[in-house]
């Protein structure tokens, strides 16, 4: 194998030996990936059991989508999974950021104010938020937006989330993930903490989490711990490889059932909305999604721990708790970020011969360099990595369906960086 990986990728035999020894230290860590696998795998068996899915569930309709079968059984599914009383599954979201504008505009009203308690979210979400103007903003329709950031050491500022949260405050968000931050991801017991702290201050407020990146990385889930809905998208972990498209939203029922107002028409909801011949493979790949996602998570582990070794600070560590499968290496240089991009680019299967350059993108407030030789264009659960082109020139790095190829691409990019002298060992 080591021959194979000399010759046809082009590793030098430096890259190899090191990526190796770190490896010998990882076992633990990936046992530990392997059971929460099997745990979630078992959850996702027993809600497909429990809905008896069938053959006549993977077919799909047209038109209106009246009566489809299979699209309100894996709603069902979804929800049984999630522990909520509803769900919402539809090849229509097209993105994480589709779904969480769907959760927030579904269910605030002109003259509510939305509250984020963990500091500013995703670029993506400043137009929808308003923080950017944009037609159709929040703040266009009367919401208004307040955050609390986090301490510089990780935690809630609590003192100030109390008193932020007043009578306007009908929603609150919180984002699992990093985003393009560089703060620990939050773990769902700290989801937990936080939203029950919320709810001490104000019972009735909303709380939402975007689970995107986080699904089946741990046992539980944000919804079990205190989370009125959440929101994330099928092209990340939970479509397993196989979803073409799509996002979800589970939670309360009547919270749901306003985003999905939203999505189709009022009157409407979730009575209509073709699948499209998408059922079986969403079917597939949420069966698949907690080995994938585990598959992933390895690749997370493994880039920490390479990178860690080679003097790059890392988000998380290689010894930290996982609770999503995003991994910040913060390459110091736009040299260093781009060939990290080019890295993983290259070890693609589909267009590996293609260079990552930077570009304005859309939602972005700088310009992104993205690599992402994917079967599904975005798919972040693939192997995949992206940044802002300033500083600390993070690449946030995600995805592997498998584990093996999730190594190929972290060899790929130690070596990028190796041929343009950004490293040495």
């Amino acid at each position: 194998m080591k021959d194979f990986i000399r010759s046809d990728f082009g590793i030098d035999e430096k890259v190899i030996g090191f990526c190796n020894e770190i490896l010998k230290n990882l076992e633990d860590r990936f046992s530990h990936i392997d059971q929460n696998a099997e745990y979630n795998q078992l959850k996702v068996v027993s809600a497909f059991q429990k809905e008896k899915i069938s053959a006549e569930h993977l077919s799909g309709s047209t038109g209106y989508g009246y009566d489809d079968a299979g699209r309100d059984a894996l709603e069902r599914v979804y929800a049984h999974i999630f522990e909520t009383e509803d769900a919402l599954v539809r090849p229509q979201i097209v993105s994480g950021t589709h779904a969480i504008n769907l959760a927030l505009a579904g269910n605030l009203r002109p003259g509510d104010e939305l509250l984020s308690p963990v500091g500013k979210p995703y670029d993506t979400m400043d137009e929808i938020i308003g923080i950017r103007d944009c037609p159709g903003s929040l703040r266009e329709y009367g919401v208004s937006y307040r955050q609390v950031d986090l301490l510089e050491d990780g935690g809630f500022d609590l003192e100030n989330i109390r008193r932020s949260v007043n009578e306007k405050t009908k929603m609150v968000t919180i984002q699992r993930s990093k985003g393009y931050a560089v703060r620990p991801s939050l773990s769902v017991d700290r989801i937990g903490e936080l939203i029950s702290f919320i709810k001490e201050i104000k019972p009735d407020v909303i709380c939402m989490v975007d689970n995107c990146y986080g699904e089946f990385v741990e046992k539980t889930e944000p919804t079990q711990v205190g989370a009125d809905i959440i929101a994330g998208s099928l092209i990340k972990n939970p479509g397993g490889g196989l979803a073409p498209c799509g996002g979800y939203i589970a939670g309360r029922r009547d919270l749901v059932e306003s985003a999905a107002f939203r999505l189709t028409s009022p009157g409407l909801g979730k009575e209509v909305g073709a699948t499209l011949g998408v059922n079986e493979k969403f079917y597939q790949g949420l069966f698949l999604a907690p080995v994938v996602t585990a598959s992933a998570l390895k690749t997370a582990v493994f880039a920490a721990a390479v990178y860690e070794k080679l003097g790059f600070k890392c988000i998380p560590d290689s010894k930290s708790a996982r609770t999503d499968i995003i991994q910040a290496v913060e390459l110091k240089t736009p040299e260093g970020l781009l060939a990290f991009c080019e890295g993983i680019q290259s070890a693609a299967p589909v267009d590996s011969y293609v260079t990552p350059v930077a570009d304005d993108m859309p939602g972005y407030d700088s310009e992104v360099v993205m690599a992402a030789g994917a079967f599904v264009q975005g798919s972040s659960i693939e192997l995949s990595a992206d940044g802002p082109m300033r500083e600390p020139y993070a690449a946030y790095f995600q995805g592997g369906l498998t584990w093996p190829h999730g190594k190929l691409g972290i060899m790929k990019s130690i070596q990028s960086l190796y041929e343009k002298g950004l490293l040495t060992f």
